[in-house]
């Protein structure tokens, strides 16, 4: 066995006598209840699945953050170009897997872009300044969410009304590179009417997106400007039936440059609007939910190759929330999903009806197992399964075990584009296993965590000499630990991943692995402390540890392709907010990169950013 294993195993076999031994009831985190987990309100308590929950306390004390910088935070998510310049274009990987493997929902609805690469989305169309509340589920979600979930489901829970009269709220800050925020947020809630609207201002000089090694090239900066527009109106039909129609704009632009190392002019522009509505029935034993998005995305490259993209994506849902009785649980519903894209006379569709049910054991029992039937009218079918198992002993410690697929389609980009693109595609399809465990003692105050996860996907798509083609398998494996301490002034969260990989290649007549986990490190520390001195002053502090990764550069001079090691790196962040006026004014601070730490690459080639200093006014009027 290995030593690793073997590290593995001790840490497991500790935790569980540990908290065999403690007699405390429960931490308050096994009382909190999350939505993602099961389209319901559950407590984690009751579920088996992997769940990170960003509160509205953390966005509040977020400072200058950005989502894709708060993202890259939490263990088991690397957001890559989270450091480097502002608009600069930001790939997510969640448990080592590449951003199309990850499905990000707003408010429960899915987000595609059909137009973008894999139909992944862009995280700079979403501004933090919008959102309340995040959860990310992690592992294959396929049988509720369908596809793209093949990694897990990052849910982006918007901003919510909180009192009966109007309330004005938002923040003004500036800071290094000549960045500026602005903020305005107006809401009510009443018996029948609530509204919520945001608008986001923010503009930064940046810094040039091609590293300049020698210091003296005098690239030019690439600015940023986005432009956020969110409204969300609540109708309460009757005290059972609520509708809530939204729409939101997003309008961003920047400067890009031509290639590693290589400085340009060039300037892009993006917009996203999305607009649907959502709605829920209660009923005495249940409820029905029913929603509808609406996506369009669009991109303007202008350089000397301008280019111009735009797609379309449609999402309809219904489903069923029906209690047998106390012990049984029953989610099934139907789901409608289109894709388009500029200049493609097509439109691929997925309809999938799915069934999940919960059980749950007086003894600490319980069990949620689902499937999930699709059909895509280019491909045609497929089936996705989950069984979810997890035992809460003495209310202390839980134990939990999950065995679930997932699938992607091949995007309509990939399958009809104008690129290389290939209409005999076959999807992409996962199996996942993942066991572990979570404990909670010291007066409800601690909580550990283990878990690991082994993941392997299918006739993977990739980007070859031809075109887009599946390759044969890819098998990701990795463990977490994480221990969290909270009373009612300290903070503490620790937390450690280890992630690998390799994919199998049977293009050549046999098989050939090797590692190709590019821009994800193996190993990653994060550690947070935060600490409230007096109840108007609050402090913080983050370090992250990233550890070395490879990366691949096309030299656009020889037109040789080769791979590039990237070094390790800590970066080490600190915050600071003052409250007055009865918490309706704070001040805050906020310092990145305080060593100024620049000797390292994201994306091999691209410069990222030293020390910057961002200080700002949240307020509630």
């Amino acid at each position: 066995m290995s030593m690793k294993k073997i590290f593995i195993t001790t840490i497991v076999l500790a935790l569980i006598q540990f908290a065999k031994a403690q007699t405390d009831s429960s931490g308050n985190l096994l009382d909190d209840v999350v939505v993602t987990a099961t389209k319901s309100p559950k407590k984690l308590s009751e579920t088996g699945k992997v769940i990170t929950v960003i509160t509205k306390e953390q966005i509040e004390k977020s400072g200058s953050k950005d989502l894709a910088q708060l993202l890259n935070e939490q263990v088991g998510v690397t957001v890559n170009g989270a450091t480097s310049n502002p608009g600069k274009d930001k790939s997510l990987y969640l448990l080592g897997a590449t951003d199309k493997y990850t499905l990000i929902l707003l408010d429960g609805i899915p987000l595609n872009e059909p137009a973008g690469v894999g139909g992944s989305f862009d995280l700079r169309l979403l501004s933090l300044d919008n959102i309340e509340r995040i959860e990310i589920l992690q592992g294959s979600q396929s049988t509720l969410y369908g596809s793209n979930a093949v990694a897990g489901v990052i849910n982006i829970i918007s901003k919510k009304p909180a009192t009966n009269k109007p309330q004005l709220g938002g923040l003004v800050s500036y800071g290094s590179y000549n960045s500026f925020k602005g903020n305005a947020n107006i809401s009510q809630k009443t018996k029948v009417l609530e509204y919520n609207l945001n608008y986001t201002y923010f503009n930064t000089d940046g810094i040039s997106e091609a590293k300049d090694t020698t210091g003296k090239a005098n690239f030019d900066k690439d600015g940023y400007m986005q432009n956020a527009v969110q409204a969300i109106v609540g109708i309460n039909v009757t005290d059972k039936f609520k509708i809530s129609p939204y729409y939101r704009y997003t309008h961003f632009k920047g400067g890009y440059d031509d290639d590693a190392f290589t400085d340009a002019p060039n300037e892009y522009f993006a917009t996203l609007q999305n607009a649907g509505l959502d709605g829920h029935y209660n009923y005495a034993t249940g409820s029905v939910h029913f929603n509808y998005g609406y996506d369009f995305t669009k991109r303007d490259y202008e350089s000397q190759y301008p280019f111009v993209s735009s797609g379309k994506f449609n999402n309809a849902e219904a489903y069923v929330n029906q209690t047998f009785n106390k012990n049984i649980q029953m989610i099934g519903g139907l789901s409608y999903q289109s894709y388009t894209i500029k200049d493609v006379d097509t439109t691929n569709s997925i309809i999938s009806p799915y069934l999940s049910f919960l059980f749950h054991a007086n003894n600490g029992l319980n069990v949620e197992l689902g499937g999930r039937f699709n059909h895509h009218n280019q491909y045609g079918d497929n089936f996705t399964y989950s069984f979810n198992p997890s035992y809460l002993i003495n209310n202390s410690v839980k134990v939990f075990a999950n065995i679930t697929s997932g699938f992607r389609p091949p995007s309509i980009n990939e399958l009809f584009g104008p690129y290389g693109a290939n209409p005999n595609l076959e999807p992409e399809k996962s199996s996942t296993q993942e066991a572990g465990l979570q404990t909670f003692f010291m007066q409800k105050k601690l909580s550990l965590s283990v878990n690991g996860f082994n993941r392997n996907i299918n006739n993977v798509i990739i980007y070859g000499a031809n075109g887009y083609e599946n390759l044969n398998k890819q098998h990701d494996y990795g463990m977490q630990a994480a221990i969290n301490y909270a009373d009612k002034k300290l903070q503490l969260s620790a937390s450690y991943a280890y992630i690998t990989g390799k994919i199998t290649d049977a293009s050549s007549g046999k098989d050939t692995s090797y590692y190709n986990l590019v821009r994800r490190p193996k190993n990653a520390v994060k550690i947070f402390a935060g600490y409230n001195i007096t109840p108007a002053l609050y402090v913080s502090t983050t370090i992250q540890f990233t550890g070395k990764r490879t990366d691949n550069y096309f030299n656009p001079t020889t037109y040789d392709q080769s791979q590039v090691d990237l070094n390790a790196y800590t970066l080490w962040n600190a915050y600071a907010q003052y409250s007055f006026v009865k918490s309706k004014l704070s001040l805050f601070i906020d310092i990145k990169n305080i060593t100024n730490k620049t000797n390292y690459y994201e994306v091999y080639g691209y410069a990222v950013q030293g020390t910057t200093v961002n200080a700002g006014l949240h307020f509630k009027l």
